[in-house]
């Protein structure tokens, strides 16, 4: 299946031809849901997304066989509700914080959540999702004053005065922010931009048996 007949599945699944282009447009440009995919694509362990908002990627990985266990979060009741229209029948969608304890899980997802908290709820997340899975996948945009990072900062700006976000805030982490309540996996970063100005970075955090984290 091509990724614009992937695009074309999901998306049909959505209620108005906003969410329809949208989610099409997001599978075909994004290139996060293939690299979640293709990192935990054949894992047995069951997966929690935080910040799941309308389901995108739940519904990307069962698209393309992935059979594990899959739950989803989100302060958002408005995308919880759409979630769940969208996926009933394989999906536990509810409505948290992202801020509350994580309970014990396989991998656990955090995409472009991190920079709507401060920064030390950004610490605590973090350290929780270390505490409670053995594979932590993260995707979010890193401040460090690039061009990239300054377009990324506008277009959240601006999804916050429409209301698409329900943010309290927007702080970017740093790199090294991000990697460390790490200590003890082994780390994947990367850009991942695909086909936007966004400066995105993919984070991938595995635990490692050795006890050392590597780059």
């Amino acid at each position: 299946m091509t990724t614009e007949d992937l695009a074309g599945r999901i998306a049909a699944r959505y209620p108005t031809r906003f969410l329809r282009i949208y989610v099409r447009s997001k599978i075909r440009a994004d290139p996060v849901y293939a690299a979640v995919f293709e990192r935990i694509g054949e894992s047995s362990e069951p997966l929690l997304d935080i910040g799941c908002g309308i389901g995108i990627l739940a519904l990307y990985l069962r698209a393309r066989g992935f059979r594990a266990p899959i739950r989803g979060v989100d302060i958002d009741d408005r995308k919880v509700a759409i979630a769940r229209s969208v996926m009933p029948e394989a999906t536990a969608f509810n409505v948290a914080d992202a801020r509350a304890a994580i309970d014990p899980v396989g991998t656990i997802v955090l995409l472009d959540l991190l920079h709507y908290f401060r920064g030390d709820e950004q610490a605590r997340i973090l350290a929780s999702a270390a505490r409670s899975a053995t594979t932590v996948i993260i995707r979010d945009a890193i401040r460090d004053g690039s061009w990239r990072y300054r377009i990324t900062y506008l277009q959240e700006m601006f999804a916050r005065v429409t209301r698409w976000l329900r943010a309290e805030r927007l702080h970017f982490p740093t790199r090294d922010e991000v990697m460390r309540p790490f200590d003890g996996f082994d780390a994947e970063v990367a850009p991942l931009y695909g086909r936007t100005p966004f400066n995105n970075y993919l984070f991938v955090f595995r635990r490692s048996a050795a006890g050392t984290t590597k780059e």
